[in-house]
């Protein structure tokens, strides 16, 4: 049983730590290329979409594994139609307060990027839940692919994008290409036949299942993204660049580890639920798991950050050095609570 349960658990791992990776090699080569207050811009973008997320988090993905109605199809087809119009939503959000946001960061002339911005929740929000659904089954390869295939694509456009725009552009077309292809991967590994139903009472119950989430991601977009926002307001984008690639730098293996613990327990917790033993005994791991994950993020920086920064970013980025093992030790701590 061990083994059987070890394969799912590498797959996760791999399959998330494959896409992370490729996104942060994305990164670090924009990072390379353009000037650094044009990825200042450049990570403004996240900002952005991390404001569309904080109204919009409801917990769906995380839902569609654990209900009991997980396998219905019209509960899916609800989920979906639900999905697709919190995605409109948030994109007539971010569209029409496009302006208001590039003018508090102090850069109006970047206000058409927010604007195209407003086309990834829509796609984000027509991708196919079977990716989601099939891990009730501890099958991982869909939702692996539709995060890994992109993210290559993504990376191998960023030298054409260079050549074609040069500044913070090309990770603006990069970010569209990217969560264009999840839609269209997460429908050429789906099972089931993509529908749509806006049915009220199972949107009133992801309601009632989301609204904790939605809390929490208010709460966390203060955390992680509030003080982006004041020092590309107070400070600059230079600044805000030096900042934002520390956190990437050490947001990006907190990620993985997090998502891939809760993909693979999620699941097995859900099954559990009405077994006290099995159920404690997975949360005690779980528990573990989140505390291990923290503790290893911490020692990796700490021995390979710097010489990290000054071989793969160069001298422009020495500023950055003297914040890592900081930013790691919050990162760190992030990751302690994946497990609760």
């Amino acid at each position: 049983r061990g083994q059987l349960m070890f394969r799912p658990a590498l797959l996760i791992l791999s399959g998330n730590a494959a896409a992370s990776v490729l996104l942060l090699a994305r990164n670090l080569i924009v990072a390379r290329l353009i000037s650094v207050e044009d990825y200042g811009v450049a990570a403004t973008f996240a900002i952005a979409m991390a404001v569309v997320e904080m109204m919009s988090t409801l917990g769906l993905q995380q839902q569609i594994v654990q209900s009991k109605d997980g396998d219905d199809p019209r509960f899916q087809a609800g989920l979906q139609g639900f999905q697709v119009l919190r995605g409109l939503i948030a994109a007539a959000l971010l569209f029409v307060s496009a302006g208001a946001i590039a003018n508090f960061l102090g850069i109006p002339e970047v206000a058409w990027a927010y604007q195209v911005m407003a086309l990834v929740p829509v796609f984000n929000a027509l991708q196919h839940f079977d990716i989601h659904r099939l891990n009730r089954q501890m099958r991982f390869w869909p939702v692996v692919l539709t995060g890994a295939v992109p993210a290559l694509v993504s990376l191998a456009a960023v030298w054409p994008l260079y050549h074609l725009f040069g500044d913070y552009r090309v990770m603006l077309w990069a970010i569209i290409l990217q969560i264009t292809l999840m839609m269209v991967v997460s429908h050429l590994v789906a099972e089931r036949p993509y529908r749509l139903v806006f049915d009220r009472a199972i949107m009133a119950g992801s309601l009632r299942f989301g609204w904790p989430l939605l809390v929490n991601g208010i709460l966390l977009f203060a955390v992680f993204n509030g003080d982006k926002l004041i020092i590309g307001r107070v400070l600059g984008m230079e600044t805000l660049a030096i900042f934002a690639m520390g956190i990437t730098l050490t947001l990006t293996p907190t990620l993985v580890m997090a998502k891939s613990a809760q993909n693979f327990f999620l699941p097995q917790l859900s099954k559990a639920v009405n077994d006290p033993q099995r159920f404690g005994h997975l949360a005690r791991v779980t528990l573990q798991v989140g505390l291990l994950n923290g503790g290893l993020l911490l020692i990796g920086i700490v021995l390979f950050g710097g010489p990290f920064v000054t071989a793969v970013l160069g001298d422009k980025y020495a500023a950055l050095i003297p914040l890592l093992i900081w930013l790691a030790l919050a990162q760190a701590l992030r990751v302690f609570k994946a497990g609760p």
